[in-house]
């Protein structure tokens, strides 16, 4: 929905316009935007508007809970955060070094969910914006629209996340909130038969995931004024990438790169993040903005994902993708490319990727062992690092000397894009909505460009310090008889007695 807040609270002589909520993404989120009598554009924002408190309410939690109990921050991406426990739990359990099978067990769900949530936004929540056209008409413009015009893209896209979900279901034992990965290793390995169910049809994915990526060049190709201005920005840049610089999703070091593609640190290691990367919180959100600690918060911030990924690392270590890596690079002429509709290409090279990946692991008979569990010296803190479908996904955690949680700290993908976001929708507000009377097509402009990101906004969603809260008293006939509020600084204040200043 979209409303036009006339009366909203604003600055004098300005008047507020919210997207609420911003649609075909995952969670809730509303832009906002101040405009003066003439349409001119004085401020965008992109507000966080949910709330989860999983770094709190795992507190006190035995540390063996946690690779289940945090994936329920998302049905979108649980896998990601199941794995990304798992991994600092890895180091809890003195786990420096899986066993083969546990390893590539583990790897193959990953890739599973990055070829099912790469197909699940492209296909399903970006594809109308891109086949019909940003102003094309709203009842249109979905994914029953795409299957009434083009039901081949259609039905391939249901089949690619389809099968990623298999493979995560193999996996992980659900498709959703799955329980395979735990601290040092994994609690199932591969059937025999499971794979040789996988392997009918992971060629054929292969196959389906190339014609992805020619679709969306196509898209490009056709309108490449369009795709490479709009929503651009220039930033700084960071993921994981293996020992050898190539492209890792699942384990790999620390590299960043400023606007220019000069490389700012490399192969850094990931369980002191803090010396690398810190964060400010704004009163507008609950998301926080991270930036490298080196550049401080103005010149430090960036951005992460498949548009990263795709040029931050040296080669792909699969063929298909990597000779559409290397075009994609080409495309760039030596510089970085920075349009905000490119992360949808380099998303389909990720998810080409995937689709190899998984049907190379499928064919490593490592995945049927049994020895999948290892331990060593138990540690008190751990990190772990995972590349999501995203972007870079960091889970902290510290124990107490009874196992139990007393410190959680995650910085998930969107979070790291927070700033890149802002930036995104604040280029595409100047150009295409400045002096305009607004519409609904101009307004899904902005929701193109915070799509291109496949924000998660409900893993994204973070307080820091005491967060503001109001507590209403209400007798048993309904009325409001008292009210506390808890400001952001702590401090409580009785509403009631203040003459109910927030209202009934």
């Amino acid at each position: 929905m979209r409303v036009d807040l006339e009366t909203a609270a604003a600055p004098a002589g300005l008047r507020r316009v919210a997207i609420d909520p911003v649609s075909r993404v995952e969670g809730h989120g509303k832009v906002t935007i101040l405009l003066d009598a003439d349409d001119r554009v004085h401020q965008v924002r992109l507000h966080i508007v949910e709330f989860r408190g999983f770094e709190k309410f795992v507190q006190g939690r035995p540390f063996w809970e946690l690779p289940v109990m945090v994936q329920r921050l998302c049905g979108i991406c649980p896998v990601s955060h199941h794995l990304a426990a798992a991994k600092a739990l890895d180091v809890v359990v003195g786990a420096t070094r899986l066993t083969p099978t546990a390893e590539k067990v583990r790897r193959l769900m990953h890739y599973g969910q990055i070829l099912q949530s790469h197909a699940l936004h492209f296909f399903h929540l970006a594809s109308p914006d891109l086949l019909f056209g940003f102003d094309s008409p709203v009842e249109k413009r979905n994914i029953v629209g795409v299957a009434a015009e083009y039901p081949d893209v259609a039905r391939k896209g249901v089949l690619l996340r389809r099968f990623g979900q298999e493979v995560i279901r193999v996996t992980a034992g659900k498709r959703i909130h799955g329980t395979g990965a735990i601290p040092g290793g994994v609690n199932k390995s591969v059937a025999p038969e499971e794979r040789d169910a996988l392997l009918a049809d992971a060629y054929r994915m292969i196959g389906w995931s190339r014609e992805a990526v020619e679709l969306v060049k196509r898209l490009h190709f056709a309108n490449v004024g369009l795709y490479n201005s709009f929503g651009s920005f220039r930033s700084n840049m960071l993921s994981l990438v293996a020992p050898d610089g190539s492209l890792d999703l699942y384990h790999g070091g620390l590299r960043a790169r400023d606007e220019a593609g000069r490389i700012l640190f490399d192969h850094a290691g990931y369980q002191r993040y803090w010396d690398l990367i810190t964060e400010e919180v704004k009163p507008w959100s609950y998301m926080k903005f991270p930036f490298l600690r080196e550049l401080g918060a103005e010149q430090g911030w960036y951005k992460v994902g498949p548009l990263v990924r795709v040029q931050n690392c040296d080669q792909i270590p699969t063929p298909f993708a990597d000779a559409e890596r290397r075009e994609f690079v080409d495309f760039g002429g030596g510089q970085p490319i920075h349009a905000t509709l490119a992360y949808h290409w380099a998303r389909m090279i990720e998810m080409l990727f995937a689709a190899e990946e998984i049907k190379a692991l499928l064919h490593d008979d490592d995945i049927t062992g049994n020895d999948l569990v290892v331990t060593g010296t138990p540690q008190r803190r751990g990190v772990g690092v995972i590349e999501a479908p995203r972007g870079t996904l960091i889970h902290h955690y510290r124990l107490n000397a009874h196992d139990q949680v007393m410190r959680a700290n995650l910085i998930v993908s969107t979070t790291h894009n927070n700033q890149a976001l802002n930036h995104a929708i604040r280029q595409v507000a100047k150009r295409y909505l400045d002096g305009r009377r607004l519409t609904e097509g101009l307004l899904n402009h902005i929701e193109v460009a915070i799509r291109a990101f496949d924000p998660c906004l409900s893993c994204a969603t973070h307080a820091l310090g005491r967060m503001p809260l109001a507590v209403d008293l209400v007798d048993a006939a309904g009325d409001t008889i008292g009210r506390l509020r808890r400001d952001g600084d702590g401090g409580c204040v009785d509403a009631a007695a203040a003459g109910r200043k927030d209202g009934p």
